[in-house]
């Protein structure tokens, strides 16, 4: 992505200044350069929203600002409140989160306010709004990062949604002491910074909705009485007007009243094709205004890649929301839930007595803290969606792969749908979700959490005929493998294929292991790998079962070992599942006696003999699934042992009659 590197000298004509402007239609620089807006919106920073804050925090009563202030108030009192808020802001953005916005290539933020932090009703004390807005000039100019300033909370509300801080009205339409309270507010906001050129810009309200019976001549006239305020000080910086129905309705909003002024749409879920911004483009054909996307993201990487490709084709700058939540897949940096904030949250939900104020402040303490970018997750895949030009090009690892090894299934290649993985729901168009497990990774791939091993805390789930995962496997030792797959299917009858760079590895017929979460490992044919970087594609034929990983074990010989003696190594058990008999390769160093013994799943002894092997090098183990009077075995799950004086190996296999 291109910076733009602006000049911050106070000199010259207005626009040479380096204030953002609009020239037929387009935002440019104070040379007349366009730029190509791109960035990030800090939601959540000055106006707290409860979905924000943790997956499970849509709880009545804790979704605007107010209600959550309210709250911490109620638990803590308010002048730890107070305290709180202090570093909870402090932590939330912080130089470093400015500095990684700007490694990334961005070139602007927006910064949603309360109108409370720019208004004080005694008159007796500046706003804390302007010390912070300041604070974060000096953050942002050595990288020459363009800041817009965005009225999120309106006096009286713009909407009746918590997000607006409403109690349900959207007041500001039917109030007109709220109305001149705005034009106030934002007329001193643009005296402070009318020399300021980084501020890129103001944007008047956010997401407005009119409530019944106002009209769109009502809803106009606000605009103009703001923008001709602000002009009474300040004729440097672009006005940025958003339409009706959150931000996406701009009837009545037309003809443009300013010279120096843009119209900006909000886009969440839907489409991604040119239709559905159509209409926008319209208004900057026919009016010569510059178009801005102010907000969009709450969707998979694939949507968000198709989205700001469709802008930037149609040369209309976007904002992303936002750079960090809560608990969240679908922004770049996650905050985790300290088990002592989850004992608040607990509280709001009803399912747990309001804490002590000592165990309360911790619990807040610990989360503000983990809101610093340094304890927060990293979500490579939303990145790369936003910022990799290749995102839709080459499919590349989500970490470092290598054969032999083990591959856990949630670990697939970063990159777009159709690429790096495919999936049958991929995107938010309106109906919900499509991470049906809604942790870990931000794709249409279902991903869920698992406890099971400790190594592979996430599996695949949810599979679909027709879906299929995709591996760059970097790291390759070339040799023979056998190869073989953590599957859990509570029946039989899911089927699937892998490929090895176009090399077939084999269709499974999977099994049922007895639940959605006993994991089998399920064996495919023995190959022949070479060296060289290499994609593994497993295709979902059939569906009804779970992928935990895939590994591949080298087959061990004598020339490739150096044993200690008596030592020996214990191979995969082949087939696996098996019927009617298994065998399992026995690498030993040192001739001698081994004892073979069959344990089922409640560890009874099944069968045992000795063998004994008269020389060194590899041996072939082999059950016929016999019990000690020679009789056949049931189906199940039973244990193979391999003993010497000195050790002994096991291997678990699943006899399916």
């Amino acid at each position: 992505m291109r910076i733009i590197i602006i000049s911050i000298l106070v000199s010259g004509s207005i626009f040479a200044q380096g204030f953002l402007h609009n020239m037929d239609g387009e935002v440019v620089d104070g040379n007349g350069e366009p730029i190509l807006l791109r960035g990030f919106g800090l939601g959540g920073w000055l106006v707290p929203e409860g979905y924000m804050l943790h997956n499970q925090a849509w709880i009545e009563g804790f979704e605007s600002p107010t209600d959550i202030e309210n709250h911490v108030i109620d638990l803590i009192g308010q002048d730890e409140a107070n305290d709180f808020w202090e570093l909870y802001r402090a932590n939330y953005v912080a130089q470093a989160d400015i500095d990684k916005i700007a490694e990334w290539g961005f070139n602007h933020i927006r910064v949603p306010f309360h109108y409370k932090q720019f208004y004080d009703s005694t008159g007796t004390e500046t706003p804390i709004g302007y010390a912070i807005v300041d604070e974060l000039i000096t953050w942002c100019q050595p990288h020459n990062i363009y800041i817009i300033l965005d009225m999120h909370c309106a006096p009286g509300a713009q909407n009746g949604g918590p997000i607006s801080d409403s109690d349900g009205i959207a007041r500001l339409w039917l109030e007109d002491s709220y109305k001149e309270l705005t034009i106030q507010i934002w007329k001193e906001i643009a005296t402070y910074y009318v020399d300021h050129t980084l501020i890129a810009g103001y944007d008047l309200i956010n997401e407005p909705v009119l409530p019944s019976g106002v009209s769109l001549e009502e809803f106009k006239q606000l605009y103009v009485d703001i923008t001709e305020a602000i002009r009474e000080v300040d004729n440097n910086h672009l006005i940025w007007i958003e339409g009706n129905w959150y931000g996406t309705d701009f009837a009545g909003l037309t003809p443009p009243w300013d010279d120096n002024m843009g119209y900006s749409f909000h886009k969440y879920w839907g489409q991604t094709d040119i239709s559905t911004i159509q209409s926008y483009i319209n208004l900057r054909n026919n009016y010569g205004v510059p178009l801005w996307m102010g907000e969009s993201g709450e969707n998979s990487n694939h949507w968000y890649y198709e989205v700001f490709k469709l802008l930037e084709e149609n040369n209309i700058g976007w904002n992303f929301w936002t750079h960090k939540k809560v608990d969240k897949i679908t922004s770049p940096y996650s905050a985790l839930v300290t088990p002592q904030y989850q004992v608040i949250i607990d509280y709001l939900r009803g399912v747990a007595g309001q804490p002590d104020p000592n165990i309360a402040g911790m619990g807040l303490t610990s989360f503000a803290n983990s809101l610093k970018i340094e304890n927060c997750i990293t979500r490579p895949g939303v990145i790369a969606s936003l910022t990799d030009p290749e995102y839709g090009e080459i499919s590349k690892p989500y970490a470092t792969h290598s054969i032999p090894g083990t591959i856990p299934a949630a670990y697939y290649d970063i990159g777009a749908r159709g690429l790096s993985y495919s999936d049958s729901d991929y995107w938010n168009d309106g109906d919900g979700g499509y991470n049906d497990g809604w942790v870990f990774r931000n794709d249409g791939v279902d991903v869920e959490g698992s406890d099971d091993d400790p190594n592979i805390p996430y599996t695949v789930g949810w599979t679909e005929a027709g879906e299929w995962l995709g591996y760059t496997i970097e790291d390759v030792f070339p040799g023979t493998y056998d190869v073989s797959f953590s599957i859990s299917a509570p029946n039989a009858g899911g089927i699937f294929y892998a490929q090895l760079s176009g090399q077939n590895l084999g269709v499974i017929d999977v099994p049922s292991t007895g639940g959605w979460y006993n994991w089998e490992d399920i064996p495919s044919q023995r190959i022949e790998i070479t060296e060289g970087e290499k994609f593994l594609k497993i295709q979902i034929v059939q569906a009804g079962f779970n992928i935990q990983s895939v590994t591949f074990d080298q087959v061990l010989s004598v020339d490739n070992q150096n044993l200690n003696p008596d030592n020996f190594v214990l191979g995969k058990p082949y087939p696996n599942p098996f019927n009617p008999s298994v065998e399992m390769n026995l690498l030993v160093d040192n001739s001698g006696t081994y004892q073979i013994s069959i344990h089922n799943i409640k560890g009874e002894l099944i069968n045992k003999w000795d063998v004994n092997f008269l020389q060194k090098g590899n041996q072939i183990i082999q059950w016929n699934a016999m019990n000690f009077s020679g009789s056949l075995v049931s189906s199940g799950v039973f244990f193979i042992s391999v003993t010497n004086q000195n050790k002994s190996k096991q291997r678990k296999v699943l006899l399916i009659r």
